[in-house]
């Protein structure tokens, strides 16, 4: 994968996980009932996808395939 590609999903991935990272940490609605939607874990798979994706980066800008 190319730079731009590369950064724009990193910035998608980024974005998803502090979306998830908001979700996650409102409290429970009990009269909505309980989440179907695991959203802290999503925000940490986002993480490790991010971190990723910064290496890959940094791989591509020191020239390293």
């Amino acid at each position: 994968m190319s730079l731009i590609p590369s950064l724009l999903w990193l910035i998608a991935v980024v974005a998803f996980g502090l979306f998830a990272g908001w979700r996650g940490a409102r409290p429970p609605d009990l009269i909505r009932g309980p989440r179907l939607v695991p959203w802290r874990f999503l925000m940490v798979v986002s993480a490790a996808i991010a971190l990723a994706l910064i290496v890959h980066l940094v791989w591509l800008v020191t020239g390293r395939s």
